[in-house]
């Protein structure tokens, strides 16, 4: 499949089923609550909602002084479920300790004050990870297979194949340098990709946001953070946070401003990927949301036509994000690589 096809057809899909969750709401949805809409399109369940109503259960798992599985179907409409080891009841996708009766003790903030067994289970954004995971190995498998006649010939290969010659030369080897660059390449190389194709899954309507959601961004940071500072060595640590040939008091001075900026990298990572990615949700969802606000024509046609322009410049955004969390992951690498070698000579 050419890759010119490959776009059109992704178009086409977020079309079709766009204009198919317009018609659903229109039907099931006459007063729209916008901001709880918004909310529960962009936020992780442990249900997933693709089309209509029907909602695909997802497995539980808990942990409470024993392992306590279940569907999520189970904890629908407030109901308690009760397990092996206790009884457990659903409130805003978090699942607490209950009695047999359901009670929740809520706090002066509206939160309940009930403990929370461990929630391992599998909601919409792991099963989106997987089908990302699945779907990388498939293409890239593909790919490396036709390297075995030595010329790739799949359009989406030469195009995957640009990508990776780009980063390489353009980021990875500027950055880190030609001595170093192989040791975190496929490292740099993984964090693209999956960030690339969870941003493009997440534009597909019902598809959870997986690079929306704060802890997975954060997650990613602090691979990024811990893989930066392992090859980090006492002496790096010396010049950064207790500098050579500087006065006690500048050093005291500047040793915790260092400090809080190593650990406020990781943050900067996680809050800008998240922050892009959920801003260009929620444009598109308000978009959506005024044709039932509003119930004109003019309005729908204004709502479909900006919400479809915004999910072009939303595809341009999913390859944007990718590269600036890669460049900036290889610029802190980089950085500490750069000044162990400096260090070592």
């Amino acid at each position: 499949m050419g890759l010119n096809k490959l776009v059109i057809y992704y178009l086409l899909f977020l079309i079709f089923f766009g204009f198919i969750h317009v018609n659903i709401f229109a039907k099931e949805k006459k007063n729209i609550d916008v901001a709880k809409t918004i909310i529960e399109h962009i936020s992780d369940s442990h249900e997933w909602n693709i089309i209509g109503d029907k909602n695909f259960s997802l497995p539980i798992f808990l942990w409470n002084n024993g392992l306590e599985f279940f569907f999520s179907s189970q904890f629908s409409h407030g109901k308690v479920v009760k397990g092996k080891y206790g009884n457990y009841k659903m409130f805003k996708e978090k699942i607490y300790k209950t009695d047999s009766i359901g009670n929740l003790y809520m706090n002066s903030k509206g939160y309940p004050k009930n403990d929370k067994p461990l929630d391992f289970s599998i909601t919409k954004n792991v099963v989106s990870i997987f089908i990302s995971f699945i779907l990388l190995c498939f293409i890239f498998i593909k790919m490396r297979r036709s390297y075995e006649t030595y010329q790739i010939k799949w359009s989406l290969g030469i195009f995957l194949e640009f990508l990776i010659l780009f980063i390489r030369d353009e980021i990875v080897i500027p950055n880190i340098g030609k001595k170093k660059y192989k040791i975190y390449f496929p490292f740099l190389l993984t964090i693209f990709f999956f960030i690339l194709i969870n941003n493009l899954i997440g534009m597909l309507p019902g598809f959870p946001n997986v690079t929306g959601n704060i802890s997975i961004t954060l997650f990613l940071s602090i691979i990024t953070f811990i893989i930066t500072y392992m090859r980090a060595n006492k002496s790096y640590w010396k010049h950064i946070l207790w500098m050579p040939n500087v006065p006690i008091g500048i050093k005291l001075l500047l040793a915790p401003i260092e400090l809080v900026g190593i650990l406020i990298r990781p943050l900067t990572l996680c809050i800008r990927l998240f922050a892009n990615i959920t801003a260009g949700h929620i444009v598109i969802l308000s978009f959506i949301c005024l044709i039932f606000i509003f119930k004109s024509f003019l309005i729908t046609s204004f709502s479909i036509i900006f919400g479809f322009f915004i999910s072009l410049l939303e595809i341009m955004v999913s390859f944007l994000q990718a590269f600036i969390f890669t460049t900036l992951s290889a610029l802190l690498i980089g950085t500490t690589v750069k000044n162990y070698e400096c260090k070592m000579k």
